[in-house]
C-alpha cells in the first residue's frame, strides 16, 4: 500500500493531496497553493464580517445600555413612618411607602406608592444637603395639631425632599403672610 499524505494549510485545514512527496524530518507540511474551488478573497471576507459582527454587538450592547438608564430616569426612595401623617391635605396611616418623582430642582411632583398603587401624591423641591444621611427619615411638623410631613431625606443620598416648598408655593406663601 503506498503512504497517502495531505498538504495541511497554516489555518490547518487540509485542502488536498500533496504534490510532493512526504519528507519524515519535517515537522511542519509544506502549505499548498489555494484550493482551486476557494476564491482569494475568502479571508478579507471574513475580516468584514468578523468587523460587522463586532459592530453588531457593540450598538446591541450600546442601545441596552441607553434604554437600562432611561428606565431608571425617574427617581425613588423608600420611606417607613410609624405614625399617621399628613401629605398635601391628605391623612396616610403608619407603614413603609416607596416614592417616586421626576427630576430635579424647584418643582418636583413626588407620588407615595404602596406596592403599585398611588396612595398620595405631592410638589416638592429637590434640596441639596451637606452630607448624606445614614438612613431614610422624614422630618414631621406638629405645629398643625396634624403630623404633617414637610421633609423627607434618603439613606446616601445629598439631596432631600421639601414637601409643599416648591417657587410656586414659596410666592403664594410670602404673599399671605404680608397680609
Amino acid at each position: 500500500m503506498k503512504p497517502v499524505s495531505f498538504c495541511v494549510t497554516l489555518t490547518r485545514d487540509i485542502v488536498g493531496l500533496c504534490r510532493k512527496k512526504a519528507n519524515p524530518q519535517s515537522s511542519i507540511p509544506e502549505p499548498s497553493p489555494a484550493a482551486p474551488n476557494v476564491p482569494a478573497e475568502t479571508g478579507q471576507k471574513a475580516k468584514e464580517q468578523m468587523k460587522l459582527n463586532y459592530l453588531a454587538k457593540t450598538v446591541v450592547l450600546g442601545l441596552a445600555v441607553l434604554l437600562a438608564s432611561s428606565a431608571f430616569a425617574s427617581n425613588k426612595g423608600s420611606l417607613h413612618v410609624q405614625e399617621a401623617f399628613v401629605v398635601n391635605g391628605q391623612q396616610l396611616a403608619p407603614g413603609e411607602y416607596q416614592l417616586r418623582w421626576d427630576g430635579t430642582g424647584s418643582n418636583v411632583e413626588v407620588s407615595f406608592m404602596q406596592g403599585k398603587r398611588e396612595i398620595a401624591k405631592a410638589s416638592a423641591k429637590v434640596v441639596p444637603l451637606d452630607k448624606a444621611y445614614g438612613y431614610d427619615s422624614a422630618v414631621i411638623d406638629h405645629a398643625s395639631g396634624k403630623a404633617t410631613v414637610s421633609e423627607v431625606r434618603f439613606a446616601g443620598k445629598k439631596y432631600a425632599l421639601a414637601l409643599g416648598a416648591t417657587e410656586k408655593a414659596e410666592m403664594g406663601g410670602s404673599s399671605d403672610s404680608s397680609k
